[in-house]
């Protein structure tokens, strides 16, 4: 018997904006912004189209090369 391990665990939590006094349009925006920092629209842009191994590794290390050059900038 062979037991089956999970490659990844996905974990989920819920993005959450609370609707105040300031109105929904400050909350859509606020949503907006959460979702943008979270990952989730490039996410859902990356899930989209099949991409060959080839170029997921292409993708992977040119975006590792981006944080670099984003860090460095940030130290600076």
């Amino acid at each position: 018997m062979s037991e089956t391990i999970p490659t990844e665990a996905i974990t989920c939590k819920p993005l959450e904006v609370a609707v105040g006094d300031r109105g929904i349009e400050r909350a859509i925006k606020h949503l907006k912004r959460k979702m943008a920092t979270e990952g989730i629209l490039r996410e859902l842009k990356r899930r989209r189209h099949y991409m060959k191994p080839s170029v997921k590794r292409r993708k992977k290390e040119s975006e590792a090369a981006r944080r670099r050059r984003k860090r460095a900038r940030v130290v600076e």
